[in-house]
């Protein structure tokens, strides 16, 4: 793995990263501004990545780095970011993420950001794979084993969600338990923690705030910790914006504060 320093030279705005280094042909790491480039048109935009992205936020022991390119990247999924995609999946690699995560990562998102998407992902995390000589014996299968399944908590979340929507939606209960919380979310590929850390960041991207309480209580539940959930807040501030980051603030506290320390 390369230090930290070296892969986050270009963090956020420039193409010297992981993945540019090690092919050229990646088409988005082509379309990603050079540092000359940045300052020849926005030098303080240059100067805030280097102090403050580059500087402090991917080097704060809150989040492992492994933990922020979980969430960098389920960001630029959930908000169809493609242009920085390759340097960041490459990161991902770098910092520990395994190829298989990656893959799970995306079709999780398919779900929770949009079937689009998910599908924009794909040429960029291809040719990242291709790089790499990341092979199919790599990825996880399309079914297989799953995860246990609680009973009990799965069975109180069904029934209440059919009584809420069950008469409107019948198909969006059906899909939501049999697809969903029966299937995807037993997937072994990904950890139930990093699962829910995936949708709380995309929740959070994308501003889809009344989902969040349930899922970041999930993803506590699943082992997140508090420090962490308010870490991915400040970290998806300079990836989704001040705006998304502040609009999720108060339902993210309202979760810690509720919860039994």
């Amino acid at each position: 793995m390369r230090t930290l320093a070296a892969a986050l030279f270009s963090i956020c705005l420039f193409a010297d990263g992981p993945v540019a280094a090690r092919d050229g042909s990646i088409e988005g790491a082509k379309t990603m501004s050079k540092p000359v480039d940045v300052r020849a048109v926005a030098p303080a935009l240059e100067g805030y990545a280097q102090k403050f992205v580059h500087g402090d936020l991917w080097k704060r022991p809150a989040l492992s780095p492994r933990d922020r390119s979980i969430v960098t990247v389920a960001a630029l999924i959930a908000r169809d970011q493609k242009v920085e995609l390759p340097y960041y999946l490459g990161l991902s690699l770098d910092n520990g993420v395994k190829p298989s995560e990656i893959s799970e990562i995306i079709t999780h998102l398919a779900f929770y950001t949009g079937w689009a998407n998910a599908i924009d992902a794909i040429p960029a995390a291809k040719e990242v794979f291709e790089s790499r000589n990341i092979g199919p014996d790599q990825l996880p299968p399309a079914s297989g084993p799953q995860l246990p399944l609680d009973e009990a908590a799965e069975k109180q979340r069904a029934t209440r969600v059919g009584e809420q929507f069950g008469q409107i939606t019948p198909s969006l209960v059906q899909f939501t338990t049999d697809v969903l919380f029966r299937d995807l979310w037993l997937r072994p590929a990904l950890a139930p923690r990093d699962r829910s850390l995936v949708t709380v960041s995309a929740l959070i991207a994308t501003g889809q705030v009344a989902q969040i309480t349930y899922h970041l209580n999930r993803a506590m539940d699943n082992g997140l910790t508090r420090e962490e959930a308010g870490e991915v807040l400040g970290h998806l501030a300079f990836y989704a914006g001040w705006p998304s980051a502040f609009s999720a603030a108060p339902v993210v506290k309202d979760v810690i504060e509720k919860r039994p320390r």
